[in-house]
């Protein structure tokens, strides 16, 4: 998408440049991650012509990409920053240390925990992928984690099961009790993603008994989505040895007050959420103003970031280990559940 968009704000047949960054680049499983080069066994196997392929670039360029040659954007503005989603997303929480992580949350998560100039050969689920770029520096490496189904599995209880009218009443729901009343809800709707990778999974709710209520069924759904992300905290542990200290947060979910103090209780720290809750453009922003010297270092960056809100653990370690195993074993119930070729 990046090339595409800029070839056409470059001139597109008359003149365009054909260029992507090293995160996108990263993306299509084509590039080598220590060279920041097209892969030439990788294409031969896939039958790709090097040739088709655009220009690998820096998510940072002083020299800027390309000028673009619109009237929409005024005229010829310099082109200087490029960023995957989620990498742009980790720049605008400032990740810039190895340890520090961000957490968006959409339709699915997506976790980024920067590795640094390490390049971190993951053995427990996680996809090893650039995180950013600019200028001549090193590259900085990050870990990620998918998941598939978070704010998603709020829509169903809207859209198919009909209890909520709309994202927001889940919270008011949900806060209608004090705990999950023994269920869990796996919402493996099309598999598991990071770190199980399961495609013979499939949703699960267990520990139903005549003492559950639908606020229950929305409390549980909440605390699906914490424990997917400490899934994948504790594969991205298991990876780095690292130990956060905080988690960031951006996307829509983190507007639910009460799902990220369970996301606190369930990992056991701070949860913290900007004033800016594009993270996306801002670090795309970031990124292009960094080249260009509107700011001079990622130092200053770090000044630019506030806080907005921040929720403390308040479960003990004994509720967090429990319902932590609660959580596991209903993980292992949706296991085999559609054959797989």
């Amino acid at each position: 998408m990046d090339t595409w968009v800029l070839w056409n704000l470059t001139g597109g047949i008359d003149g365009g440049v054909h260029v992507t960054d090293v995160t996108n680049a990263s993306r299509t499983m084509l590039m080598d991650l220590e060279t920041l080069d097209w892969d030439d066994e990788l294409l031969s196997f896939f039958g790709v012509p090097r040739a088709m392929l655009p220009e690998i670039r820096p998510s940072s360029s002083p020299e800027p990409y390309g000028v673009t040659r619109t009237s929409a954007l005024g005229g010829e503005v310099p082109v200087t920053g490029i960023l995957g989603d989620q990498q742009a997303a980790t720049v605008g929480q400032v990740c810039f240390a190895p340890g520090e992580a961000k957490n968006t949350y959409g339709t699915g998560n997506f976790l980024l925990l920067n590795t640094g100039e390490e390049l971190v050969r993951s053995q427990a689920g996680m996809l090893t992928t650039v995180c950013y770029k600019f200028g001549d520096a090193k590259p900085v490496f990050a870990l990620e984690g998918s998941i598939a189904v978070t704010g998603s599995a709020v829509q169903w209880l809207r859209d198919q099961l009909g209890i909520i009218s709309g994202a927001a009443q889940s919270e008011a729901l949900a806060r209608q009790v004090d705990d999950n009343g023994g269920v869990y809800f796996v919402p493996a709707f099309s598999g598991l993603f990071a770190p199980y990778w399961r495609s013979d999974a499939r949703g699960a709710i267990v520990g139903l008994s005549r003492f559950n209520t639908n606020a229950h069924l929305a409390r549980a759904t909440l605390e699906s989505i914490c424990y997917q992300t400490r899934d994948v905290v504790e594969a991205m542990h298991a990876d780095s040895g690292v130990d956060l200290d905080v988690l960031k947060v951006d996307g829509g979910v983190t507007a639910n007050e009460l799902a990220m103090q369970m996301q606190a209780d369930i990992l056991g720290v701070p949860v913290s959420r900007p004033v800016v809750a594009e993270t996306t453009a801002l670090g795309a922003a970031y990124a292009a103003g960094l080249a260009i010297g509107f700011w001079s270092t990622t130092d200053e960056l770090r000044r630019n970031w506030n806080e907005d809100r921040r929720w403390e653990p308040s479960w003990n370690e004994e509720r967090r280990a429990e319902g932590y195993a609660g959580w596991k074993k209903a993980v292992e119930r949706t296991y085999g559940w559609v054959d797989v070729d």
